[in-house]
């Protein structure tokens, strides 16, 4: 059975739990601004972009196997490309 979206919002509300749940086991692990948002970007930017015929249970596993430290690493390059527009 395949599931459709009509929207990426759609998919992100659908994949909110794991999100929430790798969000505290960050926060259990010292990355206490690591944010839902924060997993779906990196997710989506850097290893989703890539891949093809992906799965709702891929996508989860994906949320819950990806390093924290990778997750904290690509937030700060995304805050530090931010700076170095600011000046």
């Amino acid at each position: 059975m395949d599931i459709e979206f009509d929207s990426l919002e759609d998919l992100y509300k659908r994949l909110y739990p794991a999100l929430k749940s790798k969000k505290n086991e960050c926060k259990r692990c010292g990355y206490e601004y690591i944010k839902e948002k924060d997993i779906w970007n990196y997710l989506s930017n850097e290893k989703w972009i890539k891949d093809e015929g992906l799965t709702i249970s891929g996508m989860v596993s994906d949320i819950f196997n990806t390093d924290n430290k990778i997750i904290d690493n690509y937030l700060k390059d995304v805050l530090k490309k931010r700076s170095d527009m600011d000046e």
